[in-house]
């Protein structure tokens, strides 16, 4: 309930530096807005004309453009919510050393700003279903689980992250290494069949890579049509438990030195 109330008491301000961030991101492009649907749409066209040629033997991806953009989506949304809460803490050192503000917000506002993002690329999602003749089922109102998941898991990742990039910074430029890697080892482009060679450190890491969960059952309740196994879902849960947890208890043990490193 004292979480609820700070958002409240200062939801003016999270408008405002949401609003902000949105902004200033596509501050004199032309297209605006715009953008946020027509990047994940130009990113799909030139990766699904690419890999579909080379994953042509895996009879089972149906509709490899929305399997592609299932992945992408959630990928995306992670990558970019994280890397941009990861410095929020030092870039808002100005407003944090003249008025009380809890600290906490300035992560949790990077990710609904990246929000903004992420529906903007279900509509990308939707469009390709569309014209592509997807088969479109009641389980695709379940897609707000998956999206849910990974909103909860990208806060819990933000939050340590923010906390940790103020003693370490070089974490700013270590980060992007970390996430290609993670891009990898997690099934957005390539099918799960992919790793029936590969060695078994590297399988195991893909399956337990709590971002596969998410992606899996994106990929059921949206391109399959079917309800994802409950086992997923508890995973799924499992993780964010653990991501909100250690995040949460990281930053507030670090916060109180905020002030003095920035």
């Amino acid at each position: 309930m004292s979480f609820i109330s700070v958002f409240v008491k200062y939801r003016a301000l999270i408008d405002q530096l949401v609003m902000r961030d949105i902004k200033t991101k596509y501050r004199r492009s032309v297209l605006g807005l715009v953008w946020t649907v027509l990047n994940p749409l130009l990113m799909m066209a030139v990766l699904s004309i690419v890999f579909s040629y080379f994953f042509s033997r895996y009879g089972s991806i149906e509709n490899f453009p929305v399997y592609l953009l299932c992945g992408q989506l959630i990928f995306n949304f992670f990558n970019e919510s994280t890397s941009i809460s990861m410095g929020s803490i030092i870039h808002s050192g100005e407003l944090i050393k003249k008025v009380y503000v809890p600290k906490y917000l300035f992560p949790i506002t990077k990710v609904l700003s990246s929000s903004v993002n992420l529906l903007s690329s279900v509509i990308a999602l939707v469009i390709v279903m569309v014209v592509t003749r997807a088969r479109v089922t009641p389980t695709v109102l379940l897609a707000v689980f998956p999206l849910l998941y990974v909103f909860l898991f990208s806060v819990g990742v933000s939050l340590f992250l923010a906390a940790a990039a103020v003693s370490f910074r070089d974490l700013l430029h270590l980060y992007g290494v970390l996430t290609t890697a993670w891009m990898y080892l997690t099934p957005v482009i390539y099918p799960m069949e992919i790793l029936e060679g590969a060695p078994k450190w590297v399988t195991l890491i893909v399956n337990i890579n709590p971002l596969t969960a998410f992606i899996k059952i994106f990929r059921c309740v949206v391109l399959e049509g079917v309800t994802a196994p409950a086992v997923l879902h508890i995973q799924s849960l499992i993780w964010c438990g653990i991501a909100l947890l250690i995040g949460s208890f990281v930053f507030r043990k670090a916060q109180d030195t905020f002030i003095l490193k920035i």
